[in-house]
């Protein structure tokens, strides 16, 4: 027996001997780790409450905190453009930052500081207003706040005083939603990307939008229709969203860019950030929030595109969506999302990959670079800055969710202490304008708050949403799954933490995304015929010996998620690459 053997089979036997040992050593462990998580959620919540007292104290009620010069901006409209004696009468700002940061006083456990705030928009907010908004982030931010937080205030617990609340901020969301409809008034009802409050839409308005701005509409506006019983903002969003996967490629590619009224893609290129990256966010999530398997479908071709040709090792490029070959070689700090994504469909190891890139960046530069060329290995000489945004912490949480993996919550401190080091000022926090000097800018954004402060606190606390289940929209406003709200019940469900499956006429060529579950949380993961449920992006080989006779008998490969094809021999293989 060789020293090591003897080493190891001491162990053992000690183990067997006192298995307390082991149990005390746990025990140890558990301890840190809850001292860590009560630590650093008080650190957030430190951060939260710095960004939020500034922002009431030198901003309110306009959108959005200047933290350095201690001023307001009204950032969401164009009348961040105008001084303060040229703003429209009777205008006095859209409260942003507060709409945005009522769910996170929730989280918080600040019931007080919600009911004030909800008091408040109540008596004062108003929305008939001369202000030409964008329609995007302004359902995201403004309707998407009202929504959340009028379904916050109307829940179990009691979060108001009973007798204060009468669903003011629901009707309120529905003055919003009905001025968004003319935006949908065109000739293809894709929605112009900017509308005035009051006047709609515009003379010589712009009719080009992106993908996100007219495909990020559905989770908003069809729980504004399911709460009103108007269906008239669900079935916009939704013609929409069925318009928009129309345009798709045969490739099951879309573009970035578009024009409202031909309906004809202005920029071919595309990927998962900017410009792009809400839609696919949105098509899983509406899925789940309403149970609708059309959304599903689409998710699941779109998903295996994006695996297949923007994909490369553990990045994602850019690629044309006509032809799938890669056009720009970048990360865009907004591709952050994606493994959040991931987690949702069960593809945790490759979300794992990519987020440890993500954060390989990070660390090189303290924060994350808007735009950083994967080719040259630099940030964009153009777009160095960093304005708080949210996006790696958001799947930061999301991967500790699914694998409670304490090196998640390492990385979540990190986070919170570059942004402690380098964006904290006395007046808030500050965007940064050039990573690699750390100069920074006037600006905190509302989304700190509803995002950045939300996810990072829910990674080391996240009790305030453990008696329910939720989807959070792409600005971080929390939805509660129920079951009125859903077409079908899906066929997984999940009695006591295991997956149950019901199947009736399943295909050979199976995939754990076609059959909407997780491997890893599968008793006896095969079918009935005994073959074995894959990952995610994974479709075996029609037979076993990998023979064929077409490119149908050939599936897509677990490694690259690359669509296999049948050689002359009559072999599956990734015979196009070589």
């Amino acid at each position: 027996m060789t020293r090591r053997t003897s080493c190891w089979t001491s162990l053992i036997v000690l183990l067997l001997i006192s298995p307390t040992i082991f149990n005390s050593s746990m025990s140890e462990l558990d301890s840190s780790l809850s001292a860590k998580r009560r630590r650093m959620s008080e650190k957030v919540r430190k951060m939260f409450y710095h960004a939020y007292d500034n922002y009431m104290t030198y901003a309110f009620p306009h959108d959005e905190l200047k933290p350095i010069s201690k001023t307001f901006t009204d950032s969401l409209s164009e009348l961040g453009n105008l001084k303060l004696e040229n703003l429209p009468k009777g205008y006095n700002g859209s409260a942003l930052t507060l709409v945005e940061s009522l769910s996170s006083l929730v989280i918080l456990g600040n019931n007080t500081e919600f009911e004030r705030a909800v008091m408040w928009l109540s008596e004062n907010l108003n929305f008939d207003v001369d202000a030409r908004i964008n329609l995007f982030e302004c359902n995201i931010r403004l309707l998407g706040g009202l929504v959340s937080a009028h379904i916050l205030a109307t829940d179990s617990t009691n979060r108001l005083i009973q007798g204060t609340y009468s669903n003011q901020l629901l009707v309120l969301a529905q003055d919003l939603g009905t001025r968004f409809l003319p935006a949908f008034n065109t000739p293809t009802g894709l929605p112009y990307a900017w509308i005035n409050l009051k006047y709609g839409v515009m003379e010589n308005e712009t009719t080009e939008t992106s993908t996100s701005g007219c495909g990020s509409l559905i989770l908003e506006m069809g729980s504004l229709s399911r709460l009103t019983g108007d269906s008239r903002f669900e079935d916009a969003a939704l013609h929409a969203l069925r318009k928009l996967w129309g345009m798709r490629s045969s490739l099951n590619l879309l573009g970035t860019t578009l024009d409202v009224a031909t309906g004809e893609w202005i920029e071919y290129s595309s990927g998962i950030g900017a410009g792009v990256d809400s839609f696919y966010e949105y098509l899983i999530k509406a899925h789940i929030l309403f149970g609708k398997e059309e959304f599903w479908r689409m998710f699941q071709s779109a998903y295996l595109g994006v695996q297949k040709y923007f994909r490369y090792g553990s990045w994602y490029h850019e690629a044309d969506m006509r032809t799938g070959r890669a056009t720009y070689w970048q990360l865009t700090s907004l591709q952050a999302f994606w493994p959040g994504v991931q987690v949702l469909v069960g593809d945790v190891a490759a979300a794992n990959l990519t987020h440890r890139e993500f954060f390989h960046v990070w660390k090189k530069f303290g924060v994350l670079p808007e735009r950083y060329l994967l080719d040259h290995q630099i940030v964009h000489p153009t777009e160095k800055y960093y304005p708080l945004r949210p996006e790696l912490a958001e799947s930061t949480y999301y991967l500790y969710k699914a694998t409670k993996d304490p090196w998640y919550m390492e990385v979540g401190e990190a986070i919170v202490n570059s942004l402690n080091l380098h964006t904290k000022v006395e007046g808030g926090y500050a965007s940064i304008r050039d990573v690699t000097t750390m100069q920074l800018e006037d600006h905190q954004h509302s989304f700190f708050l509803a995002e950045t402060c939300k996810y990072l606190y829910l990674l080391f606390d996240d009790s305030a949403l453990m008696d329910g289940n939720y989807v959070f929209t792409t600005e971080g406003h929390p939805l509660p799954v129920i079951s009125d709200w859903q077409e079908r019940l899906p066929d997984s469900y999940i009695p006591r933490n295991w997956t149950s499956i019901k199947i009736e006429t399943q295909k050979k060529q199976a995939s754990a995304m076609s059959m909407q579950v997780c491997p890893a949380n599968l008793l006896n993961p095969r079918l009935d015929n005994g073959q074995q449920i894959e990952s995610v992006c994974h479709v075996p080989d029609t037979r076993d010996d990998h023979r064929c006779l077409t490119d149908d008998d050939c599936g897509i490969d677990s490694l690259n998620c690359r669509r296999r094809s049948c050689s002359m021999a009559g072999y599956c293989g990734l015979w196009l690459l070589i």
